[in-house]
């Protein structure tokens, strides 16, 4: 199946690829991803990874007779970070930028707005964003849990197009081929239903927490916020030249809605403005007109208490244009509003965004063409 095209995508790379044998990092499935993503890169995409296998990778440093302690998995997640980031960058001549995450990260707004915008930094500076989630410090109840659904919620906190899955199965299949030799793999799924739901099986493997449920999970969260997502074989290299070739080789979740569309649904209807920001007319046509950031030069004036972070409207007058995720404080904003971008450093006293509210963090309101 042809026609597979995106410009930003997250791949998840689980813990059966990383470390096959369950006890240390191994290249044997990860030459032909790597060169997926500079392949990628060189045409113009951008990418961002999401690699399981810390534990797997410490596993043979902390050897224990045991079922392993909570501790015993944090100590061997620890070593394993370095050596799981040290097998990733082998591959590649541009910088390797480790960023590890939990479940209570994504669900702060604060801190999900940094990792968004250190994310985008990060490809902004050529760099490969690794994600893996903190398992040196998180413990159940901050856990996302398995990698798969963390791979869609970096998806989403990444603003990408396409998710891509890589297993050790080919794609969401019939039956579970590994016990029906009649069962036939399911290029696509335009609906994720209930009955999708009941093909999926338990946990594919000993080392690894994900199933096909969990991948299943993953592409219902991303696809109702207009982002394909694809579950591929990594264990054959032959997919990613079918994916450098712009075909489906695995299983293609459609995307329900525009990612556009549904990031502008988000800020619109679910989040509560928290204050208003008032610009002058030239704002106004950078923003409306030429799709532009908001910069302190271009604001009148600051209304209400919020702070780095909380969505706020963007007024020109009494009318409001726009609605967006600021990142500065109202206090800060009343000290910077009108001013020039590189004058921030000095009247705030530290170094923060050249601009109020970035372009991607803001979506136009009903009004007219200005």
């Amino acid at each position: 199946m042809s026609n597979f095209t995106w410009k930003r995508a997250v791949i998840k790379v689980g813990s059966a690829l990383i470390a096959p044998d369950g006890l240390q990092v191994s290249a044997k499935y990860l030459l032909p991803i790597a060169r997926f993503i500079t392949e990628s890169r060189a045409a113009g995409k951008e990418v961002i990874l999401v690699s399981s296998g810390s534990v797997a990778a410490g596993r043979g440093r902390v050897m224990v007779n045991h079922t392993a302690s909570i501790a015993e998995k944090q100590a061997m997640a620890a070593i394993g970070q370095t050596q799981m980031m040290a097998n990733w960058q082998r591959f590649f001549d541009c910088p390797c930028a480790q960023v590890l995450l939990t479940a209570d990260d994504l669900r702060n707004r604060t801190r999900y707005v940094n990792i968004k915008n250190t994310l985008r930094e990060l490809l902004t500076h050529q760099a490969l964003p690794i994600v893996n989630e903190n398992d040196t410090v998180a413990v159940a109840e901050l856990k996302v849990g398995d990698n798969d659904n963390l791979g869609a919620y970096t998806a989403l906190v990444a603003q990408a197009d396409t998710l891509i899955i890589c297993s050790d199965i080919d794609g969401l299949f019939t039956a579970d081929p590994r016990k029906d030799p009649t069962a036939t793999l399911i290029p696509k799924v335009d609906t994720i239903t209930p009955d999708i739901y009941a093909l999926a099986g338990g946990a594919g493997t000993a080392m690894g927490t994900g199933g096909m449920r969990t991948k299943i999970e993953a592409a219902d969260k991303c696809t109702q916020s207009g982002i394909q997502t694809l579950i591929v074989n990594g264990r054959n290299g032959n997919v990613f030249d079918r994916l450098l070739k712009g075909n489906n080789p695995g299983t293609l979740f459609s995307a329900q809605r525009s990612s556009q569309k549904a990031r502008a649904l988000w800020l619109t209807h679910t989040l509560k403005s928290k204050g208003s920001i008032h610009v002058d007319d030239g704002a106004t046509k950078a923003i409306v007109n030429r799709g532009a950031s908001l910069l302190p030069s271009g604001i009148t004036d600051v209304k209400g208490r919020f702070c780095a972070g909380d969505a706020v409207e963007i007024k020109n007058g009494s009318q409001t244009i726009a609605k967006g995720l600021v990142l500065y404080d109202a206090k800060d904003l009343h000290k910077i509003k009108g001013q020039k971008s590189h004058q921030i450093a000095t009247l705030l006293g530290f170094a923060g965004s050249e601009v109020v509210i970035h372009r991607d963090d803001l979506v136009l309101l009903d009004n007219p063409h200005l």
